[in-house]
């Protein structure tokens, strides 16, 4: 019986090898686990990267639009050859399919081997019994001959998979040939178009520079969550392939910040990390400004920011004269005494004094030391003011924070003059406790009623175009 027992010890050795075979090297043949087979035998990763969307804002008149989607790495369809790669790709999936009707055929005869295992060790072992007793090795030879047809199932499967490894080796030279052909020229050149193109959207975009808000688009809800009042935002400053978001709940001795991963993420509330403040806040105009949060500090008119990467205080500063605590707020109360923002040329804080009579000041901070630059009293009663925003150094002011509010009033910092608008935005939700302006995505972010409430705007620019 020493024979027997060596061809089903190399059976179940060539079933390994095969198994091996079609766990690790078919799938990098196809391309089933990011890999491709070079002609020289070797694995590349095969390496997908998304293209950057880019926009910019323009006015109703669309003076200026650009925009680019530029597609992922892939071969372009107007090619012949496309049609050509289809085909070859269906062939790779239908020998796949093939292939895992083989791996369940040769998984379930495998069992059935070492099933029969036990009984080819018990007739080897009672072999001399069974030559006194000619019938009883009779019966236990009739108990092995659905075996022999296994055996021989296995061979078959066996020359199946060589060749279907030589076709899939073909297909594989083909298909890196095919790439390598196609590659060499049409995305070559689709990847230095769209690298002009994203060189003259920039341009354009450094030409449409600042401009006045002349439209407010419709709401655009993003989530609803937490209370009445509170805040939310993105970086205002640091590069645009940063997309976390932060939010935080509530106007009153507030300490704990939501740091979301993207905005997808803050959408579904998932995947978020927790920082817990040193010192509560108060109100709800806080600004998050290159990497960190600044806020006023809980009965005080402290300005503190504080630095997300190393979760500490960097610094406090008191802003003098600025009154707190429901002194002076915006017309929804909410302890919003101060409110500080950002736009394209820096941070800002907007409050009032007893000095100034309870009308509206500005002032441009330093974000390194928070110290007073500039400051500016624009004339208007911060208590007649629902909410108030920056965009390129122009403060906009709304009447209310109910239904029916609108964009009342502007000051422009860099002209010291003032002027009444009339710029009406769908108030969806009718209460607004929090509204800023972010230059990176031209877009105003609102705590509307419980609700994360995003709007686009349109700003008025003239352009001085150096393109013949």
């Amino acid at each position: 019986m020493s024979v027997p027992m060596l061809k089903i010890g190399a059976v179940l050795s060539t079933m390994a090898m095969v198994t091996n075979w079609m766990s690790q090297t078919l799938p990098s043949l196809v391309g089933l686990n990011g890999t491709i087979v070079s002609p020289d035998g070797t694995h590349e990763r095969i390496i997908s990267d998304g293209w950057q969307v880019y926009s910019t804002a323009s006015d109703p008149d669309g003076r200026c639009v650009c925009t680019v989607v530029a597609p992922a790495r892939n071969l372009c369809k107007r090619d012949p050859r496309n049609r050509q790669l289809r085909l070859l790709t269906e062939q790779v999936q239908n020998v796949s399919q093939s292939m895992e009707v083989v791996d369940l055929r040769t998984s379930r005869d495998l069992q059935y081997v070492r099933d029969s295992e036990p009984l080819l060790r018990g007739v080897d072992g009672r072999l001399h019994t069974y030559v006194a007793s000619p019938r009883e090795l009779k019966g236990q030879m009739s108990q092995l001959r659905p075996l022999l047809s296994v055996v021989e199932q296995y061979r078959l499967d066996l020359q199946t998979l060589a060749t279907l490894r030589m076709e899939l080796l073909n297909l594989s030279i083909i298909l890196t040939a095919i790439q390598e052909e196609v590659g060499a020229y049409d995305y070559e050149e689709l990847q230095q178009r769209v690298l002009l193109l994203e060189t003259r959207l920039h341009s354009c975009m450094n030409k449409l520079g600042c401009g006045r808000l002349t439209a407010v688009s419709n709401p655009i809800t993003v989530r609803a969550s937490g209370s009445r009042f509170g805040s939310w935002m993105t970086d205002a400053m640091i590069p645009s392939s940063e997309s976390r978001v932060w939010s935080m709940d509530g106007y009153y001795k507030g300490r704990r910040v939501l740091e979301y991963r993207t905005m997808g993420d803050f959408t579904k509330g998932q995947n978020f990390v927790q920082h817990l403040l040193p010192h509560p806040w108060a109100g709800t105009g806080h600004v998050v400004y290159n990497g960190s949060l600044y806020y006023n500090k809980h009965q005080s008119n402290i300005l503190v920011q504080y630095h997300f990467r190393s979760r500490s205080v960097l610094l406090q500063r008191s802003l003098s004269g600025a009154g707190y605590n429901n002194t002076f707020p915006y017309s929804w109360g909410g302890s919003s005494d101060i409110d500080l923002m950002a736009d394209e040329t820096g941070l800002w804080a907007v409050y009032t004094s007893i000095p100034n009579a309870g009308n509206i000041m500005v002032s441009r901070l330093d974000p390194r030391t928070l110290e007073v630059l500039q400051s500016w009293d624009t004339g208007f009663p911060k208590r007649s003011a629902g909410e108030a925003f920056m965009i390129c150094g122009t403060l906009y002011v709304t009447n209310s924070h109910l239904a029916g509010a609108k964009v009342h009033f502007a000051y422009n910092t860099n002209t010291s003059t003032y002027e009444y608008t009339d710029i009406p935005f769908h108030n969806q939700y009718s209460h607004i406790s929090m509204m800023d302006y972010n230059p990176r995505e031209r877009a105003l972010y609102t705590w509307n009623n419980g609700h994360q409430v995003l709007y686009n705007v349109t700003l008025f620019h003239v352009i001085q175009s150096d393109d013949p």
